[in-house]
């Protein structure tokens, strides 16, 4: 994507998704003034003649080729933060530019967090001494109750995936699915044992997808085994399923414990103008995704 050698080392300027929206190496670094020997600037993308595409595109982020503490490249953005911080750093004429997709500089950067994530990058040692649980007869289960369901070749996103068993059925359908999930053990774990792949699998909150992705990006929006949902923590279940489910464009499904939790969910869609229904789904294990929500926008 940079145009530069393999062998040259790259740095990201923060350690996760959500230090990208408030940015504090990258504001450390830029009030440092730091001491540049080259810069790339990374800017969209999206076709058209050159005039057209430098007043219609943004700058992505910039890459600066720094030499203390050592001699590496390191990369600073600020398109997650809505701060515009790198207007502060001075532009060289000297700059190269080179032209990307935002969806495969958000790939990137999502690459790269998650294979330092997988590399201990980020920890002093691992407190995981096993490899996740992975359940077969759950993926399969699982497979055959969404294989109707999902759009083949579609873009789907499932939020708080754990450590990516149900990722499977996914996988078995023939999708590539982004994954969320707030817990960098569960993720790291997953990566490790190649449950997700690491351009599509991020540690973040739910609630600041966001930032990084527009409205109905995704067909369908899922998350598998959510809960569990009780009185107590009914409205921060609430606040998480109803965000995500704005990123899909025509379906959400959500697969539960019990009846009762399915039927919260789907409560709680149909309040916000979708069309939902509970479906059971029970299996011989009796424990995973026995009940589900399936959500379709309304016309």
């Amino acid at each position: 994507m940079l145009k530069i050698d393999d062998e040259e080392e790259i740095f990201l300027a923060e350690e996760s998704l959500a230090d990208l929206i408030v940015l504090p190496v990258t504001s450390e670094i830029l009030e440092s003034g730091p001491k540049v020997a080259e810069s790339i600037e990374i800017w969209e993308d999206t076709g058209g003649d050159e005039d057209e595409r430098e007043n219609e595109n943004s700058r992505l982020g910039v890459v600066l080729k720094l030499t203390e503490p050592a001699e590496l490249w390191l990369l600073l953005t600020d398109r997650y933060s809505g701060t515009n911080a790198l207007e502060a750093l001075p532009r060289s004429s000297n700059s190269k530019v080179v032209r990307v997709e935002e969806r495969k500089f958000m790939e990137g950067l999502v690459e790269w967090l998650a294979i330092s994530l997988k590399d201990e990058l980020f920890c002093e040692s691992c407190p995981v001494a096993s490899p996740p649980l992975f359940v077969p007869e759950r993926a399969e289960n699982l497979e055959s109750f969404l294989r109707p369901l999902l759009p083949a070749g579609g873009e789907v996103l499932e939020i708080c995936c754990g450590s990516g068993m149900a990722t499977q059925a996914l996988k078995k359908l023939g999708l590539r699915p982004w994954t969320e999930d707030l817990d960098s053990c569960e993720i790291c774990q997953a990566l490790k044992s190649g449950y997700l792949e690491p351009e599509r699998a991020m540690v973040l909150d739910a609630r600041l997808m966001d930032r990084f992705f527009p409205t109905k990006y995704f067909d369908a929006v899922v998350g598998f085994m959510v809960g569990l949902i009780d009185d107590v923590n009914w409205h921060l279940w609430r606040d998480i399923l109803l965000r995500s489910s704005e990123f899909a464009k025509e379906m959400v499904i959500y697969t539960t414990y019990t009846e009762r939790e399915a039927r919260m969910v789907t409560d709680a869609l149909k309040a916000a103008g979708w069309d939902g229904v509970v479906v059971a789904n029970p299996d011989n294990l009796g424990i995973y995704d026995q009940w589900a929500c399936i959500g379709r926008r309304q016309r």
